[in-house]
């Protein structure tokens, strides 16, 4: 299948950080609007492309790292939008559509060929799981970028705190219906709800450290730089749920390597 509305996005999305940047410099509306453009022409290449695998595939393009990537950058690039458009704010625009860029770089080093469904895979909760957990991770992958920002910024940014806490309350809401789709699709895959595989204990780590995350900032008021620690731990995790367990710890979801 031809790879051009992936090269397509991708070049949107590096075009979209490069005018994110420079509205970060130079005060012109300008610069923002074009982000903003070559953003959504990013998120539509990439439906296209997704739409395209799906119907070629016969089945959702979500099995394995490539596909996942894919789905991931899409994700990141529709959240950015949303928090452009309803925050205004420029902080966090830049390094996010890099973080997009990123995973559709990576994407594009990995192998794009179409293979069949594992039997382990064929299942309508393939969907449902998959989506929960990649839209999760984009939002927690958002709220690492501010946290990032808050913490190397000596200035207060009681803005970007409140816009991390809420992006994770939203990423952990998604991150809790992936794990129990999850459980459930396990369930009838395997005959059992929770077989503590590699993928599944690291994932629930991480659900640990973002339930700690909301409950720090809940009870104990929680803010700025101590918040945004926990939520920098919280995507070290995330990240190793999602790259080292597939490729360094055999399991049951090796196959997603």
């Amino acid at each position: 299948m031809s790879s051009l509305y992936l090269n397509l996005s991708f070049g949107a999305y590096f075009l979209a950080m490069v005018f994110y940047t420079a509205s970060l410099f130079f005060k012109n509306k300008i610069f923002p609007q074009a982000a903003r453009f070559f953003i959504i022409c990013g998120i539509l290449g990439l439906s296209i492309y997704i739409g395209a695998r799906w119907q070629a595939a016969l089945r959702p393009p979500l099995s394995n790292m490539f596909e996942s990537l894919v789905v991931f950058g899409w994700a990141i690039a529709v959240l950015l939008i949303f928090i452009d458009l309803k925050y205004k704010t420029k902080a966090i625009n830049a390094l996010t559509a890099l973080m997009g860029l990123l995973a559709l770089g990576y994407a594009s080093l990995l192998d794009k060929e179409i293979v069949p469904l594992l039997p382990a895979l064929k299942s309508n909760w393939l969907t449902l799981h998959v989506l929960t957990c990649f839209i999760g991770y984009a939002a927690l992958t958002v709220a690492f970028v501010s946290s990032i920002i808050i913490l190397c910024n000596k200035e207060e940014h009681k803005n970007l705190d409140n816009i991390s806490h809420k992006i994770i309350a939203f990423g952990f809401l998604f991150l809790t219906l992936g794990i129990i789709s999850g459980s459930v699709w396990a369930n009838s895959a395997w005959g059992t709800y929770w077989s503590w595989d590699p993928k599944e204990t690291w994932s629930l780590i991480t659900w640990v450290i973002y339930a700690i995350y909301l409950h720090a900032r809940l009870k104990r008021g929680w803010k700025g730089k101590k918040a945004a620690w926990l939520s920098v731990i919280g995507f070290i995790a995330m990240l190793f749920t999602y790259f080292g367990v597939n490729y360094l710890l055999a399991g049951l979801h090796s196959y997603a390597s």
